[in-house]
């Protein structure tokens, strides 16, 4: 009862402070991104101070980048909203009139003032505001993420020094901060050809705010399994909206065959099967950081969790944890490797084993 106390009080000071949170949480995400070009430009001998303010610069730039796009077309998209739900509605309304002629007994007016055809659009809408809201505080962000990517020059030495052995072993540190890097570079990169895509798509087909779509497609690529239907949703109903049933029906098909070709085809290969996780866990994860953290705590849950379940993989304790939080296909990491099993020993000092000068 104390832990499940403890819980609430943890999760109810998240809720309170996500103001605070979620700058910082996306600050380490981008630090995280920019951490290896940033030891990139530093290997062809580029000045640490340099190296930081170029990748900063960078993501300043995108950061900003995405906040005018959001911005310009969540602002559009609310000001045509009412016609879009109104013919949602007369279309709704035609449908069910139609199933009227064929005999079946609809009370029309009814269902039309019950069921909500735009909710999805106003969702949509309302996703992206919160989105923009989030990204809005630019200089907290990319304060802290120059914090961050400072304090990457001496971490080594600190955790060290915070073991009590200026010797020891840091090696399944460095190991599981790699997986999260790789993790996160791979899924931005293919997030983007997502994105790219559904754009491409969008401006073929005649959908209205085509960037709007393919930057909701990237950022809801990062939730897998059903990201891309939530992403998908408004589009086609728009299209609808839009063209009619024909052509939402191809703008349909194009999600299917982008989603097949690289969520299904290309992602994989790159990514690997040991960052996977449960459908169950990650539609729950989705849930719960987007109760506590709104939108933005949906898109980020996926890789939260995914992080937490390459630290319980570190741990001998909680090794069992991470093969719960994975999709059942994992065996492997349900054992401790002989390097964590038996560690090497150190010879003493004095002793034979003792290296000699």
């Amino acid at each position: 009862m104390m832990a499940l106390a403890a819980f609430v009080v943890v999760v109810a000071g998240f809720k309170a402070a996500a103001e605070l949170i979620l700058p910082v949480l996306m600050a380490l995400f981008l630090a995280l991104l920019s951490v290896p070009p940033m030891r990139r430009l530093e290997r062809f001998g580029v000045p640490s101070a340099l190296a930081i303010l170029i990748v900063v610069t960078v993501a300043t730039l995108a950061v900003l980048l995405v906040s005018v796009v959001i911005g310009r077309s969540v602002t559009q998209f609310q000001a045509e909203l009412p016609t879009y739900q109104e013919r949602l509605n007369e279309m709704f309304a035609g449908a069910m009139a139609w199933l009227e002629g064929r005999g079946m007994q609809v009370d029309v007016d009814k269902l039309v003032r019950r069921i909500d055809t735009g909710s999805i659009m106003r969702m949509v809408g309302n996703t992206a505001s919160g989105l923009l809201a989030a990204m809005s505080n630019v200089l907290l962000v990319v304060i802290t993420m120059v914090f961050m990517l400072i304090e990457t020059q001496g971490m080594a030495r600190k955790l060290r020094a915070a073991m009590g052995d200026p010797d020891a072993d840091l090696s399944s540190f460095t190991a599981a901060a790699d997986r999260v890097q790789k993790y996160l570079a791979i899924k931005a990169w293919v997030s983007l050809a997502t994105g790219t895509l559904v754009t491409i798509l969008c401006m073929v087909a005649g959908v209205d705010f085509p960037l709007l779509w393919g930057l909701i497609a990237f950022l809801f690529n990062f939730v897998p399994n059903i990201g891309s239907i939530i992403a998908a949703v408004p589009v086609i109903l728009l299209t609808l909206v839009q063209h009619g049933f024909v052509r939402a029906t191809i703008v349909a098909a194009g999600f299917v065959v982008i989603n097949m070709v690289i969520g299904n085809g290309i992602e994989p290969r790159l990514m690997g099967r040991r960052l996977g996780l449960s459908t169950l866990v990650v539609f729950l994860s989705m849930l719960f950081w987007g109760w506590v953290w709104g939108p933005l705590g949906m898109l980020l849950s996926v890789p939260l969790t995914v992080i937490v379940k390459i630290l319980f993989e570190q741990s001998n304790d909680f090794r069992w944890l991470a093969v719960l939080l994975g999709p059942g296909d994992e065996p492997e990491i349900a054992a401790a490797t002989p390097a964590e099993t038996a560690p090497e020993a150190r010879p003493e000092p004095g002793s034979s084993a003792e290296p000699k000068s």
